[in-house]
């Protein structure tokens, strides 16, 4: 898929990763889990290049992500932006 070709959730998906990587690439603090937030980031980032994501997967990595860096407020914002992007891609099928 290109340009007016892809899906705009994945769009939505892509361009809030890459503010919260970005931020979390510039925030000076170090924390624990600060490694698993990267690895899941780029995960997901890895998962809007090749198509529709499957979502129990991008559930699973946002609530990595939200674990990891959920009690720094300064990326609060940020992390609500990939949190919305998950929901436009519904509820996983049972």
């Amino acid at each position: 898929m290109t340009g007016s070709d892809e899906d705009p959730r994945v769009a939505e998906l892509r361009t809030a990763v890459s503010r919260l990587r970005r931020e979390l690439a510039a925030h000076p603090a170090e924390f624990p889990d600060r490694g698993i937030a990267e690895d899941e980031l780029a995960a997901l980032a890895a998962m809007t290049v090749s198509g529709i994501p499957e979502v129990p997967r991008l559930r699973r990595s946002l609530l990595l992500i939200a674990g990891s860096i959920g009690s720094v407020s300064a990326l609060a914002p940020r992390l609500q932006e990939v949190r919305s992007a998950v929901d436009l891609f519904g509820e996983p099928r049972r």
